[in-house]
């Protein structure tokens, strides 16, 4: 199953909410604009707009404001990825040059000012109190999370708890407003609001451990930057995680020394130890445990055609190779 057998269905309101990403973003300074459209057309597979369109299809229906919170959504994503690239020093990102290796970090960090500043008058044009406290408490959550991995950063000795709080704050956030902003668009029950809410939740604990797994097994080509990318920034993931708790003491030891400096050298010995160790299908398990929460949610819901999609999209998600 390929995103693109999966789409379709949403094709027409995708390319709505691209539109309203292509209109909301122009500026009259050019450099806002050449930034913007670097980062919002440099290949992103969308995922988070297209889970909350595909909450509000099966939650009742997806309307105009689908499109608009779907491209906020978007816009808060995108300026995550700004900053995140500028704090990481990333120099490549979905196959290209990221925008501060182009652009330079100060420009990059003030066009992801814009572009969040953006989503906020948009979020005040849809004239919505309880949208705007869900966007707003994810935005503050999400910064919360990236401090904290900041603070995390080449500390080996983080463990399994600390780390999904972290992805809990920083990535599962944002899916989990996908969800809620489904259920308020379409005026659900409290109940049905906390499902939707749910399903963001697991599906974007999905997507980071995924994310955390390519980076140590995947092909360069396909998850557009370099591998070991996050050992070279000092980032504790629980492939790293699994793989010191299962190695032995000289294991172990490289792998928190490497940690430490973000040595990318031992990286090959380090990709022999997860293997050994097994690592990278610990981590698979516990997407599957997620896959497996997705599925008990959706069968309390009852059955139509966007149900059966958004299980063809966790299935897609925790076997991707991008």
């Amino acid at each position: 199953m390929s995103l693109e057998n999966i789409i379709p269905p949403i094709q027409i309101h995708l390319e709505s909410v691209n539109n309203v990403i292509r209109k909301s973003l122009t500026s009259d300074i050019p450099v806002i604009n050449q930034i913007s459209s670097h980062i919002i057309n440099s290949g992103g597979k969308r995922m988070r707009p297209i889970l909350h369109l595909l909450i509000a299809g099966m939650s009742g229906e997806i309307k105009e404001v689908n499109h608009k919170i779907a491209a906020i959504i978007e816009f808060i994503h995108t300026a995550t990825l700004l900053h995140d690239d500028v704090v990481d020093q990333s120099e490549k990102r979905r196959n290209r040059k990221t925008a501060n290796a182009l652009f330079g970090n100060a420009a990059s960090v003030l066009v992801g000012d814009f572009i969040y500043s953006r989503s906020f008058q948009m979020m005040v044009g849809i004239n919505n109190m309880e949208i705007m406290k869900v966007l707003s408490d994810t935005t503050n959550a999400i910064s919360e999370g990236e401090v904290l991995q900041l603070l995390n950063s080449h500390n080996p000795d983080i463990d399994e708890k600390q780390y999904f709080k972290v992805i809990q704050f920083k990535t599962a956030k944002l899916f989990e407003a996908c969800g809620s902003l489904a259920g308020l668009s379409n005026n659900d029950s409290s109940k049905e609001i906390t499902a939707y809410s749910r399903l963001g939740i697991h599906f974007g604990i999905i997507f980071q451990l995924i994310d955390d797994i390519l980076d140590y097994s995947g092909k360069s080509s396909q998850i557009g930057k370099n591998i070991g990318d996050d050992l070279s920034e000092g980032k504790v993931t629980l492939p790293l995680i699994y793989a010191m708790k299962d190695s032995n003491e000289k294991q172990c030891n490289l792998i928190k020394e490497a940690i430490k400096i973000g040595d990318i050298s031992r990286l090959p010995d380090i990709i022999e130890i997860i293997e050994q160790t097994q690592a990278i299908s610990k981590v698979r398990i516990k997407s599957e445990e997620q896959l497996k929460n997705i599925k008990l949610v959706l069968n309390k819901i009852p059955d139509n055609d966007f149900k059966k999609i958004i299980l063809d999209l966790a299935e897609y998600s925790v076997y991707r190779k991008n």
